[in-house]
């Protein structure tokens, strides 16, 4: 019988076709060789799949529901436009499906500290949150612009205990961040786990976030097929930065005959520096420790990126999301950030629902597809909720008087 696509990818040294891998130092080797290890064995145990479950449905309160925007697709005019709500899962995010997961991995481990990057501060709310709940140390590193961008989330993550390392040197955001962290971790492997907050960095860590994700998709194709009499979508789709909420609701559908959207941050333009769209405009690339399509300046550097979300300004992309792309199961969209504030205000007066801003992006980009596609069934992946970004959109970008 042969293998799903999820059972088959990535193959046993993290490979997605060329994409992936693990490009890490020699002394981070034995900790992410015990960490792929320890996965491998509790991925089939019952115990840490029943202490995961039962935590989803009695404390982050799963599932989330899959809610028909009628409003949202009245006003398009077009396709039937449908919200899974991940915004409602406890944090406001979907980052605390695998952050939980990754904490008990590290419960597991005898680890007693777990420490990550984050950029819109959601993985880091998250983390800290899980730390809470299992009596763990907590490190978070942001770079400085996203502590001032997200200061909502960083007042979050030191309440809920977590100790915040602002990182100081290049442009201040994620990729900063992500570097800070890893130099941190070398030398603290043996009692922490870094819990990487998206399906990229070194194998196992895209495959293992992925699956913690799959949650998302699961929920989503049975919520879907009971509201519409046995139905799947015409499209999902989902924003892309590293790319965990877009395989985590891909993961339900990969193997039907749906089209996958992931959904990229054009920003201000098209010029180097000016956006985030590393599927659209990248090559291949080896950054913090896998190989992907990565954004390069002329000398094959990570380059620099904007997104006015702080969660996809990122120069790479999860080896997954690459190989995806590459062989043609996913199609690539964009939403500049002009498009992404509109669809801000947009749902926020029309259904009632503040979206983050990285949401918000997927959401720009189903409407322009919902107009072209009349007839359609459109599935969001409503990634988290806007409570983050409410001061920085209303200082940058005046509330609308009317839709």
């Amino acid at each position: 019988m042969e293998k799903s696509y999820l059972a088959s990818h990535p193959d046993e040294k993290g490979f997605f076709g060329t994409y992936g891998g693990a490009y890490i130092p020699p002394q981070l080797e034995a900790a992410f060789a015990e960490i792929n290890e320890a996965y491998d064995k509790l991925s089939k145990s019952y115990d840490f799949l029943a202490e995961l479950r039962a935590i989803r449905k009695h404390y982050q309160g799963r599932p989330t529901p899959v809610y028909y925007a009628k409003n949202m697709s009245d006003y398009c005019g077009g396709g039937r436009i449908y919200f899974k709500r991940e915004d409602l899962n406890h944090t406001g995010a979907h980052k605390l499906n695998h952050c939980m997961a990754e904490a008990l991995l590290a419960k597991y481990l005898g680890k007693k500290k777990i420490m990550a990057e984050t950029g819109a501060g959601q993985h880091g709310v998250a983390l800290a949150t899980a730390a809470a709940y299992f009596g763990l140390e907590c490190e978070i590193h942001m770079g400085e612009v996203d502590i001032e961008k997200e200061k909502p989330n960083v007042i979050r993550m030191q309440i809920l205990g977590a100790k915040v390392v602002p990182v100081t040197h290049g442009l201040k955001t994620l990729k900063e961040a992500v570097d800070s962290c890893f130099e941190a971790y070398i030398s603290q492997s043996d009692t922490a786990l870094y819990a990487i907050g998206s399906v990229v960095g070194p194998h196992p860590f895209p495959k293992m976030v992925r699956d913690f994700q799959s949650i998302v998709g699961i929920e989503a194709r049975e919520q879907f097929m009971e509201m519409t009499g046995g139905q799947l979508p015409d499209s999902v789709v989902a924003c892309v930065g590293g790319g965990s909420n877009a395989m985590g609701i891909f993961s339900g559908f990969i193997d039907d005959p749906v089209k996958l959207y992931g959904v990229e941050p054009m920003g201000k333009g098209t010029k180097l520096g000016e956006n985030a769209a590393s599927l659209t405009y990248g090559k291949d690339g080896i950054m913090h420790g896998f190989n992907s399509i990565m954004l390069q300046t002329e000398e094959g550097e990570p380059a620099p990126v904007y997104s006015i979300a702080s969660g996809l300004d990122y120069p790479s992309v999860g080896p997954e999301q690459a190989y995806l792309k590459t062989v043609g199961r996913t199609i690539v969209g964009t939403a500049n950030d002009e498009e992404t504030i509109d669809a801000f205000y947009k749902i926020s007066r029309l259904e009632g629902i503040i979206p983050a801003l990285e949401s918000s992006h997927a959401i720009a980009f189903a409407m322009k597809l919902a107009r072209e596609n009349p007839k359609e069934s459109i599935l969001i992946n409503l990634s988290g909720r806007g409570d983050k970004d409410i001061d920085f959109v209303v200082e940058n970008y005046p509330v609308p008087e009317g839709i």
